[in-house]
């Protein structure tokens, strides 16, 4: 890895060290972002279609969005208590982690969607769809799992970044597992990141090419410069994500990256599966609250009155309730809520 890399994430390490510790309310609300913000792109690199906020409403609400298959749900939710699990073990040291750590980070990964294969190493041979690159025959797996958990417990003296990016792109090459080898390494190198004080690589969706081409010329050609740079990158971008929230620009409050964005009209529509018209008369009714109303007009939601528009309906085919009776119910709920009943 470039000394220049390492140079620069050294840099905005040491920076952010200087704020330690960190505000408990800032740890918080930086961890519940990036929960939802690694469940989505990680799984999104891997083809799941779940946008960012829909990511967050089936992580953070529990909700059904229509038109998503069950696997795509459980991905997201499974994701998200794998890195709940990560977190358990931040507290280990590198040269501590064991197989049975690893299988578990997996078994979360695919529990519910593949419980045969959840958390055992495959017995299978597979391929790769477009990747130019043999993988290890089943039989070759547990010896190189072997030696792969010796490799990772081994005193090491290289940078952290490199270790945790070599952690990756080991265990990706020798793929012991049937599915979800991609979501289990990344998740391992943000574990073995966050050991060493640093934030998780955050690969973007957008970032899907790079990171794939990066490793396919890691391992055909053994050329580690532009894997290197990509995981680099991703380290750094989460380093900025703190320092920014740390040292906001002058004048401007930070405000937290897209996954916590409003929503539009268009997208809560596409939610709930109502029309824009229904969601337009129902916020002209009072029935829904806009959190922002631009210039031209264009009204922003909180992705909470996906479950308010959701009610509405129930309201309407179970209980025969008019609009009018509706919003007198939510007024009166409020209104409870408020004086404490």
């Amino acid at each position: 890895m470039k000394s220049n890399l390492l140079a620069q994430l050294d840099e905005k390490r040491q920076k952010l060290d200087k704020f330690r510790p960190l505000p408990p309310a800032l740890v918080q609300n930086l961890d519940e972002w990036f929960r939802v913000e690694l469940t989505y792109t990680s799984n999104a690199i891997e083809g799941n279609t779940l946008t960012r906020s829909e990511t967050a409403l089936v992580v953070e609400k529990g909700i059904t969005v229509k038109g998503k298959t069950l696997s795509e749900h459980l991905e997201a939710i499974n994701h998200a208590e794998a890195i709940d699990y990560i977190k358990g073990l931040v507290g280990k040291r590198r040269q501590e982690m064991t197989k049975d750590d690893l299988l578990n980070i997996h078994r979360l990964i695919l529990q519910k969607i593949n419980d045969p294969c959840a958390g055992k190493y495959r017995e299978v041979d597979v391929e790769l769809a477009g990747i130019d690159f043999e993988l290890p025959s089943h039989y070759q797996v547990p010896p190189l799992m072997e030696e792969f958990l010796a490799w990772l417990v081994s005193d090491n003296s290289d940078h952290p970044v490199k270790i945790a990016a070599d952690a990756h792109l080991k265990l990706v090459t020798i793929h012991p597992f049937v599915d979800g080898n991609g979501r289990t390494a990344r998740l391992l190198m943000d574990l073995l990141l966050l050991q060493q004080g640093y934030p998780p690589a955050l690969i973007r969706k957008e970032d899907r090419n790079d990171y794939i081409d990066s490793i396919g010329l890691a391992q055909q050609l053994q050329d580690f410069d532009f894997y290197y740079e990509v995981i680099s990158h991703a380290v750094e971008r989460s380093l900025d994500v703190y320092l920014k929230a740390l040292m906001p620009d002058k004048g401007q409050k930070f405000r937290m990256p897209e996954n916590k964005k409003l929503l539009r009209i268009g997208e809560l529509a596409g939610l709930t599966g109502e029309t824009a018209v229904t969601i337009r008369h129902w916020t002209d009714e009072g029935l829904l609250e806009v959190a922002h109303l631009t210039d031209k007009g264009y009204r922003y939601y909180r992705p909470e009155e996906v479950e308010k528009v959701r009610e509405i309906r129930r309201l309407q085919n179970s209980e025969r309730l008019s609009l009018p009776e509706i919003k007198m119910r939510f007024e009166k709920e409020t209104s409870s809520d408020q004086s404490g009943g």
